[in-house]
């Protein structure tokens, strides 16, 4: 159920994951026009290919560890570290032990829902 759009509450556990890529299961939590929410939990080895999008994006590493890419800076983070992607800026990661990302976008991702 990904049509909750506006809702006040969204709960984790009524939200179902879809395959965001081999490896990667996304659910789509809160959002409106302006913003969205979204959990990204991935497998160790699982990779988010490398691309940009015209939303600002900001991501929360709540488990595991992980090497990101943005522009031209490759770095390794884990849990509590946080990474600020501009609009337009190419990014990506590879999971290095398994973990969990929260992603906070704006304005929301229309191709997610």
């Amino acid at each position: 159920m990904n049509n909750h759009k506006n809702n006040p509450w969204v709960f984790f556990r009524d939200i179902e994951g879809k395959a965001a890529s081999p490896g990667v299961i996304r659910k789509v939590l809160a959002y409106c026009d302006a913003m969205m929410c979204v959990v990204n939990e991935f497998e160790e080895g699982a990779s988010g290919a490398i691309h940009s999008h015209p939303h600002t994006q900001i991501t929360y590493i709540a488990e595991g560890r992980f090497r990101f890419t943005i522009g031209d800076e490759v770095k390794e983070v884990g849990k509590g570290d946080t990474m600020c992607k501009q609009n337009g800026i190419e990014h990506g990661c590879v999971c290095l032990e398994k973990g969990t990302l929260v992603d906070f976008f704006t304005p929301m991702r229309e191709d997610f829902v």
